[in-house]
């Protein structure tokens, strides 16, 4: 557990009420819909998973990246426009849009100094002006069903191509995180800048980096989704932010930087979709899962809290 989150006291409170949650929604689906139960838990992981891993990145670095959703409307946008008669030029273009407004971003925080919630709280301003502009402020349909049934579509009974896609980005990224320097690098980097520059660590190639990595992420996500569905919109990806935020924080990536890794940001993805499946199928409604979802992650704060357990006698 402390490998996977950083806090392990917090992250195991966590699962354990999540495996209530999720052992009552099972209960009360019945065990004939366990594969479907499981099959829309990993499409709504292979919705944020991605997201939350740019932004996970970016705020181990101690940054933080507000544009991700602005970035995921705008991509599913323009790989549905583009990609009414080629979905694979479609899809490049919505991508390559994703990382070259990344890089920009990184370039302008490193470059000029600027703070990255400034920055990227105008770019998510930008891109979401950008999308309402790339489809006329109207609702953009692709008309290939093909195309979306086959990213749909059920393998191993469980899985998806959109939610391999999203646990291969996890497998890559925990891989050179934990196998490389990469890892390192990037902790130093959000632990102490100036220590990190005097060990040798290229702290502004680190920023650029992450924030590249973030928007291309934040991008392949809105292509999959907006192909996924047939259909994109310029205000529909944008309320991703949160959901991503949460599980980040919850997956024990810490808002002072310097903490984190990609496996404990799946895994905090993996139990706020679990919540979300378990809440819903108790019928739980949309207003009350928000308040339970702020209790979920002030427990987390407090769990992380470095006075909470000497307060406990510990």
């Amino acid at each position: 557990m402390r490998n996977w989150f950083g806090e392990e006291r917090g992250a195991a409170g966590i699962l354990i009420v999540v495996a209530f949650a999720l052992a009552a929604a099972l209960t009360i689906q019945g065990t004939s819909s366990v594969q479907f139960v499981l099959f829309s838990i990993l499409q709504y992981f292979a919705t944020i998973a991605p997201v939350a891993l740019g932004l996970g990145l970016t705020m181990i670095a101690r940054e933080f990246d507000l544009s991700v959703g602005g970035v995921m409307s705008l991509a599913g946008c323009i790989a549905v426009t583009v990609g009414a008669g080629d979905p694979a030029a479609g899809a490049a273009a919505g991508i390559a849009a994703g990382l070259a407004i990344g890089l920009s971003q990184g370039l302008a925080i490193t470059g000029l100094g600027i703070s990255s919630i400034s920055v990227s709280l105008g770019t998510l301003m930008t891109t979401a002006g950008l999308a309402y502009i790339v489809t006329g402020n109207l609702t953009v349909s692709l008309a290939r069903p093909d195309l979306s049934a086959a990213i749909n579509e059920q393998i191993l009974a469980i899985f998806s191509w959109r939610s391999l896609f999203a646990v291969a980005c996890v497998i890559v990224a925990g891989l050179m995180f934990g196998g490389t320097r990469i890892g390192a690098d990037l902790v130093a980097t959000g632990s102490d800048r100036a220590a990190a520059r005097t060990a040798g660590v290229r702290t502004g190639l680190m920023i650029a980096a992450v924030f590249t990595i973030s928007g291309g992420l934040a991008a392949a996500s809105g292509v999959l989704l907006s192909y996924g569905l047939s259909v994109a919109s310029p205000s529909g990806l944008t309320d991703v932010l949160v959901p991503a935020i949460s599980a980040v924080i919850i997956g024990g990536v810490s808002l002072a930087g310097g903490r984190g890794s990609p496996v404990g940001i799946a895994f905090g993805t993996l139990i706020l979709c679990l919540l979300n499946a378990g809440l819903n199928a108790l019928g739980v409604s949309p207003t009350a899962q928000q308040v339970i979802l702020s209790a979920v992650l002030f427990a987390v704060a407090i769990s992380a809290a470095p006075r909470f357990y000497r307060r406990l006698g510990r």
